[in-house]
C-alpha cells in the first residue's frame, strides 16, 4: 500500500469500506481533511457501482490534456497581455489556492472546479512568465518545453519500470519533500530578517537547490502515476478522472515554477 506525495491523490477512493465508504465521506465533506491518508491496493477497492462506468486510461489522458490545455491557453493569453496585466497574478494565485483547498477537502471531481483551478493557475503563471520574458526573451517557451519534457520522461520511466514505486521509494521521496519544504521555509523566514541563505539568490547554491527541487517534483510524478494506475485497476467511477487530472496539474504547476526559476538563474549569469 503506497501513498502519493500529492495531497489530491491521497483522497482517491480507497481504504476500508472501498468506494461506498468514500462516497459517504464525500457527501459529508465538512469533516473530511486533506491529511495524508493511504490509498489501498486495488484489491481493497470495490470499484464503480453497476450504474457508473469505470475509469479508463483514455479518461485520465483526455481529462489531463484538457486541464493542461486550459492552463496553457490562459497562461499564453495573460503573458501576451503584457505588464499592464501583471496585477492579476496575486488574485489568480489566491483563487487557484482556494479552489485547490475546496477540491482536496471536499474530494470533489467537479469538472468546473478543476478547470477553474487550471485557468486561475494559468493566468498566475502567465503573468509571472510575461514579466520574466521582459528580462529573458523566450524563457516561457523554454520552461513549457522543459516541463513537458520532464512529464513525458517520468511517464516513460514509470511505464518501463526503470524506477519502481515501492514503499521504500515513497518514504525516501516524502523525506526529501519535507526537507525541501523546511529549507524553503527557513530561507523565507531568514529573508524577513535580512539574512541570505543563498537558496534563492541565483548563485551556485541556488542553482543546485533548484535542481534538487525539480528532481523531487519530477519523482513525485511517479507516485502520481502510480496512484492513477491503482484507481484505473480498481475501476473507480469515470468521473474521478477529473480529480486525477487536478492532482497531476498541481504537480505540473510546481514543476513549471521551479523550472522557470532555474532557467532565469542560468540565463542571468
Amino acid at each position: 500500500m503506497r501513498t502519493s506525495s500529492n495531497p489530491a491523490f491521497r483522497n482517491l477512493p480507497g481504504g476500508q469500506g472501498g468506494y461506498a465508504g468514500f462516497d459517504d465521506r464525500l457527501g459529508g465533506a465538512a469533516g473530511a481533511t486533506a491529511a495524508y491518508r493511504q490509498m489501498s491496493s486495488p484489491a481493497g477497492l470495490e470499484g464503480a457501482p453497476p450504474t457508473e462506468r469505470p475509469i479508463t486510461v483514455d479518461d485520465v489522458v483526455t481529462k489531463t490534456a484538457i486541464t493542461a490545455a486550459v492552463a496553457l491557453i490562459a497562461g499564453v493569453l495573460t503573458a501576451l497581455a503584457g505588464p499592464s496585466f501583471a496585477w492579476v497574478v496575486l488574485p489568480a494565485f489566491i483563487v487557484g489556492f482556494v479552489i485547490s483547498l475546496i477540491v482536496i477537502f471536499k474530494q470533489s471531481s467537479n469538472k468546473a472546479l478543476v478547470l477553474t483551478y487550471s485557468a486561475a493557475m494559468g493566468v498566475a503563471l502567465g503573468g509571472i512568465t510575461g514579466l520574466t520574458e521582459r528580462l529573458y526573451p523566450g524563457i516561457g517557451t523554454q520552461a513549457v518545453i522543459g516541463t513537458a519534457g520532464v512529464f513525458v520522461g517520468m511517464l516513460v520511466v514509470y511505464k518501463t519500470g526503470a524506477v519502481k514505486v515501492t514503499p521504500k521509494f515513497t518514504k525516501w521521496l516524502m523525506g526529501a519533500m519535507v526537507g525541501v519544504l523546511v529549507l524553503m521555509l527557513a530561507n523565507f523566514v531568514a529573508s524577513l530578517f535580512g539574512a541570505n541563505l543563498g537558496l534563492r539568490d541565483g548563485g551556485p547554491l541556488a542553482i543546485i537547490f533548484s535542481l534538487v527541487v525539480i528532481g523531487v517534483a519530477a519523482f513525485s510524478l511517479l507516485l502520481d502515476f502510480d496512484q492513477a494506475d491503482q484507481a484505473i485497476r480498481a475501476g473507480v467511477p469515470a468521473k474521478y478522472a477529473w480529480y486525477i487530472a487536478f492532482g497531476l496539474m498541481t504537480t505540473l504547476v510546481w514543476l513549471y515554477i521551479e523550472i522557470l526559476r532555474l532557467i532565469s538563474y542560468l540565463r542571468g549569469d
